[in-house]
């Protein structure tokens, strides 16, 4: 399901038992593949598809989310440079290049953007962004001041980065970076050593990339004065984030924390009585920021009640339970949740967490069939619990 889908999904449940209950569909993601049509969804655009080319410079059809009343475009480095695009063996983090990412941008600069939001997750590259800001403009020469061919094993040859040719209107833009990882660039918590090996790269492979970065990081410095190899996130998307911080204006932010501000999620909840969530599956690690924990987040800002639905309810989900006191107090078309309200601080509501996870899967089933009934199981699961706490 995409986020939209879902949302409809949730709604028409409500809807089967509340006709008049009005509910507002605001579609969520945490940064990471899908958020460009997430939020374009949200925001009432569309997506653009542009020719690109993968990680292994394979030509492709990449996309983008734009949002042409805001001047907002929504890259994913997934999108062109992302590594399940690539065949388990022909992985090479060596030579991968995001190149491919840094034509979308390019192309959402073509139309007009003003507002860049890139997501920095699924990338088979481990080149410090390397091919990305070749692909706008900036060079990056060896001693002969001839350019390094693509890849982050090539960067180990490289003496010096020019950016001279580097896109102007990048300058002009707000740009802010989907970071869920807070790895430097180097070092043993560093992109190559956390993640190259998901993305082909052996014990000797890796130790030659991160060798490589490092002489890329002293190239960065030299040329911008910035220092950014230990900064948290410039591991991110191999590399992406430390050359974003460098050559741009860059912020570094939560994936989830920018899709809170770019669908208006804090304006939604404000005015709810309840808010409906949820995810394929929950557990322990959903509080480590994934969607509905940063949905959850901001209903407790407000002191709203939150139910998450889940494919799967899975190891440590009670952790994310929070009392649920007197549900009437927040009962559908009351106000007595309102922020800061006595009701909000005795029942738990003022602290991020659940009033209840529910599983959406109907008796036992394969992925494909639950896959497939996704949608229909959500929303029966919608009414159920809407009927439960609707009850007098």
């Amino acid at each position: 399901m995409s986020a939209l889908t879902a949302a409809q999904a949730m709604a028409d449940g409500i809807h089967r038992v509340l006709p008049d209950a009005e509910c507002a569909l605001v579609p969520m993601a945490d940064g990471g593949e899908g958020a460009a049509i997430t939020i374009a969804d949200a925001l009432g655009g569309t997506m653009v598809t542009v020719p690109s080319h993968d990680a292994l410079g394979r030509p492709i059809t990449g996309e983008f989310g734009w949002v042409p009343g805001k001047k907002l475009a929504v890259v994913e480095t997934a999108s062109a440079s992302g590594l399940e695009a690539i065949a388990p063996g022909a992985r090479d983090a060596g030579v991968a290049s995001s190149f491919g990412t840094g034509e979308i941008i390019k192309a959402a600069l073509d139309k007009g953007a003003k507002h860049l939001i890139l997501g920095l997750g699924g990338s088979a590259t481990n080149d410090a962004g390397a091919g990305l800001f070749q692909a706008l403009g900036v060079k990056f020469l060896d001693a002969r001041g001839a350019e390094v061919p693509p890849g982050g094993l090539a960067l180990q040859n490289l003496n010096r980065i020019d950016l001279s040719g580097l896109d102007p209107r990048l300058a002009d833009c707000t740009i802010e970076a989907a970071c869920d990882v807070d790895n430097p660039l180097v070092g043993p918590e560093g992109a190559s050593a956390v993640f190259g090996p998901q993305k082909g790269a052996d014990a000797n492979l890796v130790a030659q990339l991160d060798a490589a970065l490092s002489v890329w990081a002293r190239a960065a410095q030299q040329a911008t004065g910035r220092s950014v190899a230990d900064l948290p996130g410039a591991g991110a998307a191999g590399g992406i984030g430390a050359a974003l911080a460098a050559f741009t204006t860059a912020k570094l932010r939560t994936g989830v924390e920018i899709v809170i501000d770019a669908v208006g999620l804090r304006d939604q909840v404000r005015g709810a009585d309840w808010v409906f969530t949820g995810e394929g599956g929950m557990d322990s690690q959903t509080k480590h920021g994934k969607t509905p924990w940063g949905v959850a987040s901001v209903a407790a800002e407000f002191g709203k009640p939150v139910i998450a639905f889940a494919g799967k309810v899975g190891e440590g989900a009670g952790e994310l339970l929070r009392p649920v006191g007197s549900l009437s107090a927040a009962a559908p078309g009351s106000s007595s949740a309102e922020s800061g309200s006595s009701s909000a601080r005795t029942t738990g509501y003022g602290q991020p967490g659940f009033v209840a996870i529910v599983p959406i899967s109907q008796g036992v089933t394969d992925l494909a069939t639950a896959l497939r009934q996704g949608p229909a199981n959500l929303a029966n699961a919608a009414e159920m619990t809407t009927r439960l706490f609707s009850f007098r």
